[in-house]
């Protein structure tokens, strides 16, 4: 037998440790004396000890650890938990390593300020924005969701709006002139620059002088109104400057400008930080991709009943069950399907008025559906751009 002092030895545990994970029932004592309480060790626990203290200094959780020394004389199952906890690691250095590059990026700003310039095809831009603003929160007690937050990097910028529940995300290709930047605009800002773009999107469509919805700007003054914290006047007439099929951004510590064919309008960014919406962009790969021909789904989500109505916060949620029928294609269950469904059929709910939302703002007559289960989220893709999708959060049935 061994003292606790000589396990700690042998292990590389402290005492103090050594008592926490009897406490824990990781590693409990062979014996304890009933008179002094002094633990006792038994020499085959040397090997488990050792093993707790290796996966204690790379931070294992606890519940993980136990499961390893529970399982050590099954390689395959320890192996798998290492495994996860690797690529949590890894996740997490990837994390840190982004973290210190914005940090160093705003104290070399702040004792440098610089403003990056861009300039970006109109018509990506307004696609940009119509395939985000969908998912612009508009919780008051959450202002930091109350934007779209544009992440400059060097060959463009990614549009990014979530409200919790659901999230879209978009890229626009150009040309980059200054340092990566992350900007908050306001939705008041993010509207009033999508009417100033015009027109409609998609690939090649013009968009001289409307709002999106085809509409006219009123009498080519720029009256889309004063945008709060920017500056103070809506639209501005430039003199001297020609006009395109580009639209030119500007951002500096305190916001974003953009100009369009000689108009501009600009804003103050929100001070709040932007959540890490790159830990949703490196999802495993789903278990099913599956391309649906939008205006027939949209006509059974919107035409029938939900399967289920859930109450939310004082709100009647409709939840729209996907699933899968004998071909493998997606099917939209009612509720005597769902009854009638195998316990391990795929079945995921979503937010039925979240997913028309989605379907719209993913502007094709065919999108690709990604989904992987009850609890993970599904994402709405376009099949011809790998950079513009949205992701929503499921519903527990």
């Amino acid at each position: 037998m061994r003292s606790i002092g000589e396990l700690a030895r042998a292990s590389g545990l402290t005492v103090s440790a050594l008592r926490f994970y009897d406490r824990s029932g990781v590693l409990v004592p062979a014996l304890v004396d009933p008179v002094t309480g002094y633990r006792w060790y038994a020499d085959d626990q040397v090997l488990p000890a050792r093993l707790v203290a290796g996966l204690r200094r790379v931070g294992m959780p606890l519940a993980e650890i136990a499961a390893a020394v529970r399982h050590r004389a099954e390689p395959a199952v320890v192996g798998r938990l290492l495994d996860a906890h690797l690529r949590r690691l890894e996740d997490g250095l990837t994390d840190a390593r982004r973290e210190l590059s914005r940090v160093r990026a705003m104290i070399d700003h702040e004792e440098h300020p610089m403003t990056t310039r861009l300039v970006l095809s109109r018509a990506d831009l307004a696609a940009a924005i119509d395939a985000v603003r969908f998912a612009v929160g508009t919780d008051p007690e959450l202002p930091v969701l109350s934007g779209v937050l544009f992440d400059v990097a060097a060959d463009g910028v990614r549009l990014v709006a979530t409200d919790r529940h659901r999230m879209a995300v978009a890229r626009v290709p150009g040309a980059v002139d200054g340092p990566a930047r992350r900007l908050l605009a306001p939705v008041a800002l993010v509207d009033a620059v999508r009417e100033l773009l015009g027109g409609s999107t998609g690939d090649g469509r013009a968009l001289p002088g409307g709002t999106g919805d085809g509409r006219a700007l009123p009498g080519g003054t720029g009256d889309v109104g004063a945008v709060p914290g920017g500056t103070g006047g809506g639209v501005r007439e430039l003199s001297g400057v020609d006009g395109g099929a580009d639209a030119h951004l500007r951002l500096d510590g305190a916001g974003l400008t953009v100009t369009v064919a000689g108009r501009e309008v600009g804003g103050a960014a929100l001070p709040d930080e932007f959540p890490d919406y790159q830990r949703l962009l490196g999802m495993r790969v789903p278990a099913y991709r599956i391309t649906v021909d939008v205006p027939a789904l949209r006509a059974q989500v919107a035409g029938r009943p939900p399967a289920r109505v859930l109450r939310h916060e004082g709100v009647d949620v409709p939840v729209t069950v996907l699933g899968l029928d004998d071909a493998g294609g997606l099917r939209v269950l009612d509720d005597a399907a769902l009854a009638d469904a195998a316990p391990d059929a795929v079945r995921l709910g979503v937010n039925g008025r979240y997913l028309l939302d989605a379907l719209d703002a993913g502007d094709r007559g065919q999108l690709l559906l990604e989904l992987d289960g009850p609890i993970a989220p599904l994402a709405v893709r376009r099949p011809d751009d790998a950079d513009a999708y949205s992701i929503l959060m499921p519903v527990r049935l």
